[in-house]
């Protein structure tokens, strides 16, 4: 921690302003540095790095680059904004578009929802970005490659993306933010070019979290997505492609509070919001979206299961990605609300020996993991707050898997089918209807043609 922070004495409640203090772009080290503080507190400094510096930037590249930067400091601040919520946001390297700041407004309220439920906090009066008057410049199209710098998380779902367009032929590059080794295997497996982006939180956040700052979950997928924005423009890539299926824009259901959606960050609204930001204020032909967005998670699940390529490598258990605290020695915990449902979404996919092999146990035939289920199911319980299916994808898995032989007797699904099936009577439990495509999404049309046809099969 620095000496200047030490000497600052951080109390949560009577904290007045949070303040983007100033950011920039070193294009001969390749490094973003973008600066905050509270009220007169030091700066806080949180940095990112990019591969493949020293980068030589034109007038309009430079430009656009200046813009992404901006636009990651604006976006990360939610990181740092959230330890004292304070209601007075000051923007001090010059002012941002009402677009922009209605885009900022939704994703600090949205993105902080289960961290606002969860500290008993009412953000809905308290985040409002300053902006100016006057629209600013549209962005101009740069020309850039047909390429898609393509996000890859270490799950099914970053794979499913990655060999679909392998298959439609688009050139892409498998890119990631942090250190995690189990993503960087999954990727090395891949066979395709790989890109490793370095973040580093600014070390005095994890002291300020110490000395009662609030804290909980963040919109990391919008930190994530601004990044490799930046990242595309410095690889001269047309496309950063994310793995968000249709399912990510439904929240839990909470009673006496409403909709509240871990994964907003990962839905439609915030997907639309991003992209267009992207092209009104960075690159008019850099285009952010979601593959997956016309796929339910059954969908997706469906799509994996007809590729065994990965089935060793690919992990989505939760407890392989906390920031900090220890992690599992297998890529499976077995426990967490991700294992529980990618185990069941897989399963009426996937044949049982197979899917035993990658979980290394059987999770439906362990009566511990009923409450788990329980919460998948909506049964006495809400969604978890956590990136999993709809509480209908997760009873239609179950139901298909009630009337199959191979999977009836075991612990969970004999329990749903004796217990809770019956209180379904009348509900439609069909998988087909949600294995169906969506015509909402953000794709572009010439590679949407060329992948919807496999992803209906």
């Amino acid at each position: 921690m620095s000496v200047g922070m030490t000497s600052w004495v951080f109390q949560r409640d009577v904290i007045r302003a949070f303040r983007f203090v100033a950011c920039g772009f070193d294009s001969q080290t390749g490094v973003a540095t973008l600066d905050y503080a509270f009220d007169d507190s030091p700066v806080l400094s949180e940095t990112v790095r990019i591969p493949g510096a020293p980068f030589v930037l034109d007038g309009a590249r430079k430009h656009a680059v200046d813009a992404a930067t901006r636009l990651l400091h604006l976006i990360a601040g939610v990181s740092y904004y959230k330890a004292a919520v304070p209601q007075d946001i000051r923007i001090e390297n010059g002012a941002i578009d009402l677009s922009t700041a209605e885009y900022l407004d939704s994703l600090y309220l949205n993105g902080l929802g289960e961290f606002a439920y969860r500290n008993g906090l009412n953000l809905h009066d308290r985040i409002r970005f300053p902006h100016g008057d006057a629209p600013s410049q549209a962005a101009p199209a740069l020309g850039m490659r047909d390429h898609a710098l393509v996000a890859i998380g270490g799950g099914k779902d970053s794979l499913v993306s990655i060999e679909a367009l392998r298959a439609a032929g688009i050139p892409q590059t498998v890119t990631w933010v942090g250190g995690s080794q189990l993503i960087a295997q999954c990727a090395a497996r891949t066979g395709l070019p790989t890109l490793n982006i370095e973040r580093q939180i600014a070390p005095e956040l994890f002291e300020l979290n110490r000395q009662g700052a609030w804290n909980g979950h963040i919109p990391v997928t919008a930190i994530n997505s601004a990044i490799m924005v930046l990242a595309a423009l410095l690889s001269d890539a047309n496309q950063v492609v994310f793995s968000n299926e249709r399912s990510a824009s439904y929240g839990s259901l909470i009673e006496g509070t409403g909709e509240v959606n871990h994964q907003w960050s990962k839905g439609w609204a915030a997907e639309q919001g991003l992209a267009k930001v992207v092209r009104d204020t960075v690159a008019a032909d850099l285009s952010y979206y979601s593959l997956l967005r016309p796929l339910s998670e059954l969908a997706v699940a469906r799509q994996f299961a007809k590729n065994d390529h990965y089935d060793a490598w690919f992990s989505s258990c939760n407890r392989n990605f906390h920031l900090l605290g220890e992690k599992p020695t297998q890529r499976w915990c077995g426990v967490c609300p991700k294992c529980h449902f990618v185990f069941l979404a897989l399963a009426p996919f996937v044949p049982k020996p197979r899917l035993v092999g990658i979980f290394g146990r059987n999770l439906l035939d362990d009566r511990d993991q009923v409450p788990g289920y329980d919460a998948l199911l909506e049964y006495r319980d809400h969604k978890p707050f956590e990136c999993v299916g709809e509480g209908g994808e997760s009873r239609a898995a179950m139901a298909a898997l009630s009337g199959r032989s191979e999977w009836r007797e075991d612990e969970i699904v004999q329990r749903f089918r004796n217990e809770i099936l019956p209180q379904l009577i009348g509900d439609d439990l069909a998988i087909e209807p949600l294995l169906e495509l969506d015509g909402e999404h953000g794709i572009p049309e010439s590679i949407w043609a060329r992948i919807r046809g496999p992803f209906a099969a």
